[in-house]
């Protein structure tokens, strides 16, 4: 299987762990968008939304990197990642959605405004968007906090759903995002980070910024 990645995507970032954490093999095509690969004629061909992450098995093609990585987990159905029983795949699709809707797109405005804004010589952050996505990165948070209570995973056990929240937080020392207040949720993301899959899956982000 061949897996069309961008090493700083968030999006490439949780299939590449969810990949690790299954031992799936996947050969990695590097995607360069600042020089407008993703643009190309024989990329839309795969995917003419022109993003990455997009997953090859044969004459399958796959894009969206939540059902990429279901894909994945279907391969590997006795690791549990996305679980058969109807409720708790209920619980793993209801976090899936949280994150994709209300945490993700709260986390990641601010991450690019505090941090690859500036990184990418886009100009300074636009106080105005940072204090909206504060706030609503502050609520989503405490959401979050209370759904870890009593559990080391979102769902009760790892899933796929833990994989796509801790993207939301990639970028967050760097943006400088605490969650001093919110201990469940620094208790969680260390044990989700200290994973080897995880960290296989970071070491291509970590060396693009060292």
């Amino acid at each position: 299987m061949r897996l069309y990645n961008a090493n700083f995507s968030p999006n490439a970032l949780r299939v590449r762990a969810v990949a690790h954490e299954l031992g799936v093999d996947l050969e990695i095509v590097q995607v360069d968008i600042r020089a407008g690969d993703n643009r190309a004629a024989e990329f839309l061909a795969r995917n003419p939304n022109a993003k990455v992450p997009v997953l090859e098995d044969g004459n399958f093609v796959l894009w969206e990197s939540r059902a990429i990585c279901a894909y994945l987990a279907g391969l590997r159905p006795e690791a549990g990642l996305y679980p058969e029983g109807r409720k708790a795949r209920s619980l793993v699709d209801q976090w899936t959605w949280w994150q994709a809707i209300h945490l993700g797109p709260a986390m990641q405005k601010l991450s690019f405004e505090l941090f690859l804004k500036e990184k990418f010589g886009m100009g300074d952050p636009d106080l105005t968007v940072v204090e909206a996505e504060e706030k609503a990165t502050d609520q989503f948070l405490a959401v979050l906090e209370t759904g870890l209570d009593g559990k080391d995973w979102i769902a009760g056990t790892l899933s796929l759903a833990d994989f796509y929240l801790a993207t939301t937080f990639m970028y967050r020392d760097q943006a400088g995002i605490s969650l001093d207040q919110y201990p469940g949720v620094a208790s969680w993301i260390d044990r989700l980070e200290a994973r080897d899959s995880w960290q296989k899956a970071m070491a291509p982000l970590l060396a693009l910024f060292a």
